[in-house]
C-alpha cells in the first residue's frame, strides 16, 4: 500500500511540476560603475523600468531590450560575480544589418556582421573563425553581431528568422509590429515563389500567408 502512494505522489508531482510556466523573467549582470552603465543602457535605446535604492548598500535598476520578454538588472549588491564576467548574452533580432544600423546611430561601438567559418559557436569570444559579412545564404541563427557594456560584457546579436523545430511550441506571437512587418514581407517573397509555382495569382493567398508566418514561427515545414 505505501509503494502504491508513492508512486502515486511522485506521478502527480511530476505532472504538476510540467504544467506550471517558468518564463525567464531577469538576468542580472555585474557592473563596477552602475550611473555609467545606466547612461549606456539609456543610450542603446532600452526601456528603463526601475531604479531603486536603500541608501548606500543597495540599489536595482532594470532594463528591457525593446520586444524582449526578459528584463536585465545591474546595481550595487545584487551579485558577487565581477564586473565585465559576462559574455555572450544573446539578443535575437530578425534583419542583423538594420540592427546594427541602429546600435551605431545610437552611438554604440559594435563589431561589423560576421559568422562562423564552420557552425561552431563563434559568438564566443575565442570559439571558432569569425567572418566578416553575414552568412553567405542568410540561413537563420547564423550571422550575428558583438557588443560590450563599458565594464566588458558583451551582448551578441543573432540573426532569426526561422525557428528550430519545437522552439516555440506553437506560440506565434510577434513582440512588435517590426516582428510582425519582417515575417510579412518574407511571407510575401514566398508567396510570390508559390505564384510562380501554380502558374496563377493565388485568391487565397491571406490563408497562406497565414500558414506561413505560423509555420515560420513554430519551426515546422514551409508551404510551397
Amino acid at each position: 500500500m505505501s509503494t502504491e502512494v508513492l508512486v502515486s505522489n511522485e506521478a502527480t508531482s511530476t505532472a504538476t511540476a510540467a504544467s506550471v510556466d517558468m518564463k525567464l523573467e531577469v538576468i542580472v549582470i555585474p557592473v563596477s560603475d552602475v550611473d555609467r552603465a545606466k547612461e549606456f543602457y539609456l543610450k542603446l535605446g532600452w526601456r528603463l523600468d526601475a531604479d531603486r535604492s536603500a541608501g548606500d548598500a543597495f540599489r536595482l535598476i532594470q532594463f528591457t531590450p525593446p520586444g524582449s520578454n526578459t528584463s536585465v538588472q545591474f546595481g550595487v549588491n545584487l551579485t558577487s560575480a565581477a564586473p565585465g564576467s559576462v559574455e555572450a548574452l544573446l539578443l535575437a533580432v530578425n534583419d542583423i544589418q538594420a540592427a546594427l544600423r541602429q546600435l551605431v546611430a545610437n552611438g554604440i561601438d559594435a563589431s561589423e556582421v560576421f559568422h562562423c567559418a564552420v557552425r561552431t559557436a563563434c559568438r564566443f569570444p575565442g570559439v571558432g573563425e569569425r567572418i566578416t559579412g553575414p552568412q553567405p545564404e542568410h540561413l537563420s541563427y547564423s550571422s550575428f553581431v558583438s557588443f560590450r557594456d563599458p565594464d566588458g560584457n558583451s551582448w551578441v546579436l543573432q540573426e532569426i528568422t526561422q525557428r528550430l523545430p519545437g522552439r516555440v511550441a506553437g506560440d506565434t506571437r510577434y513582440t512588435s509590429a517590426g516582428d510582425l512587418a519582417q515575417a510579412m514581407i518574407r511571407a510575401a517573397k514566398a508567396h510570390g515563389q508559390h505564384e510562380k509555382r501554380i502558374g496563377q495569382a493565388d485568391p487565397n493567398w491571406p490563408a497562406w500567408y497565414a500558414d506561413y508566418m505560423v509555420r515560420e514561427q513554430s519551426g515546422e515545414e514551409l508551404p510551397l
